[in-house]
């Protein structure tokens, strides 16, 4: 078959298509220096551009965003405060209201605090497991955002853009280091509760990076893969039969239309599903694990049983490699419609949170220790984040409206330093206490790069001819969490 020029360019990877479709490689060099493996396997593992502290990131978003000022920010201010009108002082610089305008501070009276470990940490009694862990968790406590409703900082917070469109955070590390187990999704998405997280899938999308970079989402449950098993009546020989043909035929579409990263990840995709159904149905099987470990995650108690199972099965596939692991929080089972509620407490803070911070403190404080237990913790970077925090005052009297002002984020593992407490908000937990220590999306972004190994300002990858990186074009690496 003849090609024209423009063709042949595009296929050696010198024209501006063959840069969409590999962009610059991670370390800055452009795709004419990639190697024919990885220019034929896009998830080939890569080496980062200087040695990683990380090479695996479990991230727990808490979805709904919870109170960290009922959590982890023990403010006795607040506490001396509460039932007054805010004073002034504490408002400045904030120049839009959240939805439920500004009431009286509050503070609920089942509150009680302590302090914990060597480093000190305060915990409040909806956290005790967890708290047996503070000197392994690294704080942020002067984490800010921008907008102040669930879907756009919920993107955000995920892709660094309150717009749909730019890669998800985990997209952009499967870009860059590819895949450490080439039988598994390198990006897994797991969530609890019997409905897909807020926005779904645009928050572990690719973007504009080659759709093979997408995060795969596995359901809830004891079946989190649909279609795992070969139909009855077809043999694998029949089957690798059917994909090679699939292959070959797709192949020639893929070599008409050199750009098309769509149809590349479906062939991929094929020979990926070929793959797991050896190999997924172990990685995802929970029976195997002790009974002493199955409790360490919570799963004799009704209430975490769920979540604990989806960070038993992370534990399990960090153990094989895959990559990157965005675990959404839920709900547990069994609960009403009416009660099906995420850490969103405009109301009944108290009821709200009790249910939550029980479902996943067990599960998280057994992750932590699961995964020092067996010597991963050191290369495995644990997130625990959230699209915002809440405010200082009250609403409906019983609970609390959004914060992107100040809330609290913390690390554990992969390089972080352990047992690390990092900026503080004011005296009533409102804003941040001293804006140079503010802590945003984008430098949260890029702080876990860089113990990945990578330069956020080098992670580049080139979209209608503007060379773009994980960050947009903000971010700062907050070189005091590295240990």
């Amino acid at each position: 078959m003849s090609i024209n020029r423009r063709d042949f360019l595009l296929r050696a990877g010198f024209g501006i298509g063959g840069a969409a479709v590999g962009g610059f490689l991670p370390g800055g060099g452009f795709i004419g220096a990639a190697s024919a493996a990885e220019l034929a396997n896009p998830l080939a593992p890569k080496d980062p551009q200087f040695p990683a502290k990380a090479k695996q990131v479990i991230w727990l978003h808490q979805n709904g965003a919870p109170s960290t000022l009922d959590l982890f920010d023990y403010k006795p201010e607040l506490v001396k405060l509460a039932g007054q009108e805010i004073p002034a002082s504490f408002l400045k610089g904030i120049k839009t209201s959240t939805q439920g305008g500004v009431g009286k501070l509050f503070v609920s009276k089942k509150r009680t605090w302590k302090q914990h470990g060597e480093s000190g940490a305060w915990f409040s009694e909806l956290l005790p497991n967890l708290a047996q862990h503070a000197d392994k968790l690294t704080f942020i406590k002067s984490s800010v955002t921008v907008g102040a409703t669930h879907d756009i900082s919920i993107l955000k917070l995920n892709t660094g853009d309150v717009n749909p469109g730019r890669p998800s955070l985990g997209a952009w590390v499967n870009y860059a280091l590819g895949s450490l187990n080439q039988d598994l999704p390198s990006y897994v998405v797991l969530y609890n509760g019997d409905r897909e997280p807020t926005a779904g899938s645009v928050n572990w999308a690719s973007g504009f990076l080659p759709a093979v970079y997408q995060g795969t989402a596995f359901r809830p449950g004891d079946s989190p893969i649909l279609y795992l098993d070969r139909p009855e009546l077809r043999s694998a020989a029949e089957q690798r039969s059917t994909l090679d043909l699939l292959k070959k035929l797709n192949g020639i579409s893929a070599d008409r239309r050199p750009t098309d990263s769509e149809l590349r990840a479906r062939l991929e995709s094929y020979e990926l599903a070929d793959r797991m159904q050896r190999t997924a149905p172990e990685a995802v099987d929970l029976s195997g694990e002790s009974e002493a470990t199955k409790k360490l995650y919570g799963l004799d108690d009704p209430t975490s049983e769920s979540y604990g199972k989806v960070l038993l099965r992370a534990r399990r596939l960090v153990e094989r490699g895959v990559r990157f692991i965005h675990v959404v929080s839920g709900w547990p089972d069994g609960l009403a419609e009416t009660e099906r509620r995420s850490w969103d407490a405009h109301s009944d803070l108290d009821g709200n949170h009790g249910v939550q911070a029980r479902m996943v403190d067990k599960p998280i404080a057994g992750l932590l220790a699961d995964l020092k237990a067996r010597g991963l913790l050191d290369t495995t970077l644990v997130v625990w984040t959230s699209e915002f925090g809440r405010t200082s005052w009250g609403e409906s009297g019983t609970g609390r409206d959004h914060n992107p002002w100040g809330y609290t984020q913390w690390l554990a593992g992969g390089g972080a330093k352990a047992g690390f407490t990092y900026g503080s908000t004011d005296d009533v937990g409102l804003q941040v206490a001293n804006k140079d220590e503010a802590v945003d999306t984008y430098d949260l972004h890029a702080t876990i790069l860089q113990l990945l190994g990578l330069d956020h300002l080098k992670t580049t990858f080139l979209n209608n001819g503007r060379s773009e990186r994980p960050t947009v074009v903000f971010g700062k690496v907050v070189k005091d969490l590295i240990a």
